[in-house]
């Protein structure tokens, strides 16, 4: 019989070796990310017109100043001057952090109409190929999609792949609030499918939201799908390394820090997200309650306690997810450390039953979307853990305002 080396050595090293051969994949398949992308010139125009503008005479603050100080900035303006700056610069003040949300859903309605006008014109301009015509009709489906009147959008940019964030509930008003960070082939397109709708930011969010509602009735809630973000194409080099991760969390601390009100935010965050969100974790503002985490493929440290942050942490994994056969750990940038979800990171470890692979976590009727909607309403109470000793529960109340552990 063939005795096998199951050294502690002998694990690193296949480890590395498991980790060099990902590297090779990763390195033929090309560093494809920024391929195809277009400039976000249509944003950076908006914002550097703004930065020039003036209101009465006045100067405007710097779009990137504190959410506190923009805010401050509107609530002096009369209803008919954000009116005015929304219809001027509707991208700056869509994307703007700090300005009131009713206002950048009407701009960003604003800046729709306008890039579906743009786009309108590409797909009958005969300059260009059948593809690029091809691209601008499907931009115009996009665009038209998202200027529908229930739909909420908290940020646009039509740049390159395009990025948006949608709110479902009322943010201004909500008791609870939760935001859906989703991973690899996020973008303008993919924001929303047919097929497999819950494996997409907006049916994430939207099947969030209806759990949350179920699961807390009498508690108002609101769900932002956040896809704001540049995320890594397809499983790349940028999919291993932090580099999309490190931009990604400081436009998410941006949003959380420019998020109305005071009441306690919870992450919910899916694949190569969980890697945002960990880089994220150290900034995160005190109201951020939960961080829960799904398919990670590591959080950049080694252990819970590395993340720095006053939130609790969770962790699920279902047991037909490939994620769990990456190499869990971190050389020379490739990589995103340990495995949330092994006794020795320290994170609250979910059931997630039911679902079924890498993108099924937000399916209606799994132990997975339960136990999100249970941390999104505060109800500790009611999560089921993925071992039959409740670990996951330890040092919690069932009520909304617990304290943390």
């Amino acid at each position: 019989m063939t005795s096998f080396d199951t050294s502690p050595q002998f694990n690193v090293w296949r480890a590395l070796l498991a980790l060099a051969v990902v590297f090779v994949m990763l390195a033929t398949t090309g560093w494809t990310a920024l391929r195809g992308q277009r400039g976000t010139t249509a944003l950076q125009a908006s914002l550097s017109a703004w930065e020039h503008g003036r209101l009465h005479g006045h100067p405007l603050p710097a779009p990137d100043a504190a959410p506190a100080l923009l805010g401050r900035f509107f609530a002096s303006l009369t209803a008919q001057d954000r009116g005015r700056l929304a219809h001027r610069y509707p991208l700056a003040v869509g994307n703007m952090n700090g300005a009131p949300v009713k206002l950048r859903y009407q701009a960003n309605r604003i800046a729709l109409r306008q890039a579906r006008k743009g786009e309108l014109r590409r797909m009958h301009d005969s300059r260009l190929t059948p593809a690029g015509q091809q691209d601008a009709g499907h931009r115009v489906r996009q665009y038209t999609t998202l200027m529908a009147k229930d739909r909420q959008i908290l940020a646009f940019d039509p740049g390159g792949t395009g990025r948006v964030a949608e709110v479902f509930g009322d943010l201004r008003t909500a008791e609870r609030i939760s935001v859906v960070v989703p991973g690899v082939d996020t973008d303008l397109f993919t924001f929303r499918r047919t097929y497999r709708p819950y494996s997409a930011p907006y049916g994430m969010a939207k099947s969030l939201y209806a759990a949350e509602r179920a699961a807390a009735p009498g508690t108002r809630t609101a769900v932002i799908a956040w896809a704001d973000y540049t995320a890594p194409s397809g499983l790349g080099v940028d999919a291993a390394t932090a580099m999309r991760a490190e931009e990604g969390a400081v436009r998410l601390n941006r949003l959380l820090r420019g998020l109305p009100g005071t009441s306690p935010v919870s992450l919910f965050c899916h694949s190569y997200g969980s890697v945002v969100c960990g880089v994220a974790a150290r900034g995160l503002p005190d109201r951020v309650s939960d961080l829960a985490v799904a398919a990670s493929p590591g959080m950049r440290v080694r252990s819970a306690s590395h993340l720095h942050t006053s939130a609790r942490v969770w962790a699920m994994r279902d047991a037909t997810d490939w994620v769990q056969d990456v190499p869990y750990l971190e050389l020379g940038g490739l990589g995103h450390g340990a495995d949330p979800v092994s006794p020795a990171f320290g994170a609250r470890v979910l059931s997630a039953r039911g679902a079924k692979g890498h993108a099924g976590y937000f399916e209606p009727g799994t132990d997975s979307l339960a136990n999100f909607a249970g941390i999104g309403v505060g109800a500790y109470d009611s999560v089921r853990c993925a071992h039959a000793d409740d670990r996951c529960r330890v040092d919690l109340s069932g009520t909304a305002g617990a304290g943390r552990a």
